[in-house]
């Protein structure tokens, strides 16, 4: 398939830049087969039965973005995508002048030098003291980082909102998003109706804003991207199989990991960075239906939606979305995908 057959219009008016004042407010479109419905996010406990199992991405998002001088007085922004050693990252860099291998520049008086660099990542070795982590660095001097979409700085209100309420392990610079609409509400009415769930974590990178620049989309290359998939999580999976459940991954991310770690046909534990590139046509072994927000024209996570709900289905869904005024994006809307019509 072509890159401009996942092009679809979209207003900017359509792109959220708040999100809502509760987390499950935001609404829902129900993608089921060609059929579509509309709900409130509020309802989803209804839409699902007993024995149901959601399966939730529990990265934190951290304050991955940096700002610095280059020796000779030009600014730069850095966006951290991992710290990969005691003083050393890897990172895009954003500066009028792109670095090369043995540039060097000070973020918070601290002295930094690329060491390397692959694609457009950088590899970054700090000089810190011997009181002061990579992460503490990074605590300390960084920032939250909005999506480029979201046209403002980020305020207090982001600091909680752009996270889930169930993130805990800290490492993705950007948040997995279709887990913003769940909060206490939502949980206790999962509880109350017997549907189970477990964790799996994917630290989302810098990448994943990252366009598709080439019209044979099979030439396209993912960022790799750290997943793990506990034996506790399989073992859970397994037994909802057995007993006829559903398994529901909340967040591409959720599905990439699941999928990455059934990569074999069979479900196993998995800790390992994924490259797993979901298209039409790709196999899945583990879920059978997903909740994701609505996504950027031409990207990969649009055609990791087209896999799996169909690419005829959900182009018209996402043409629906837009004309009755969907909000779009991270702070936006929600979809419930499943492939077919539901039991």
């Amino acid at each position: 398939m072509q890159l401009s057959d996942f092009h679809f219009d979209l207003p900017s008016s359509l792109i959220a830049q708040e999100p809502l004042s509760t987390r499950s407010a935001s609404r829902l479109l129900v993608q089921n087969g060609p059929e579509l419905a509309h709900h409130s996010f509020s309802e989803l406990p209804k839409l699902l039965r007993a024995g149901d199992h959601l399966v939730f991405n529990d990265t934190k998002v951290i304050p991955a973005r940096l700002f610095g001088a280059k020796l000779t007085g030009g600014k730069l922004e850095l966006l951290i995508e991992r710290v990969v050693g005691i003083n050393e990252v890897l990172t895009k860099i954003r500066a009028s002048k792109s670095l090369k291998i043995g540039g060097e520049f000070q973020v918070a008086g601290i002295n930094a030098v690329v060491i390397d660099r692959s694609d457009d990542l950088f590899r970054v070795q700090f000089e810190l003291p011997d009181e002061l982590s990579m992460d503490a660095l990074i605590n300390q001097h960084g920032q939250l980082p909005l999506p480029p979409y979201i046209e403002r700085a980020p305020d207090k209100a982001d600091l909680e909102r752009y996270q889930t309420v169930y993130a805990e392990k800290p490492g993705a610079v950007a948040a997995p998003t279709a887990g913003l609409h769940f909060d206490d509400t939502v949980f206790r009415q999962l509880d109350e109706l017997g549907i189970t769930y477990s964790f799996v974590t994917l630290h989302v990178g810098a990448g994943t804003f990252m366009p598709v620049r080439v019209d044979d989309i099979h030439q396209h290359k993912m960022h790799p991207e750290r997943a793990t998939v506990s034996e506790e999580t399989v073992a859970r999976i397994k037994q909802v199989k057995a007993s006829g459940g559903r398994v529901i991954a909340v967040g591409t991310t959720s599905v990439r990991s699941l999928e990455a770690a059934a990569a074999s046909g069979e479900l196993h534990a998995y800790n390992d960075d994924t490259r797993l590139f979901i298209t039409p046509g790709s196999r899945f072994n583990v879920i059978d239906a997903m909740i994701t927000n609505f996504h950027l024209p031409e990207s990969t996570l649009l055609m990791l939606v087209s896999a799996f709900g169909g690419y005829e289905n959900t182009m018209a869904a996402y043409r629906a979305a837009v004309e009755a005024q969907y909000r779009f994006f991270s702070y936006g809307d929600a979809m419930l995908v499943w492939p077919g019509r539901a039991e």
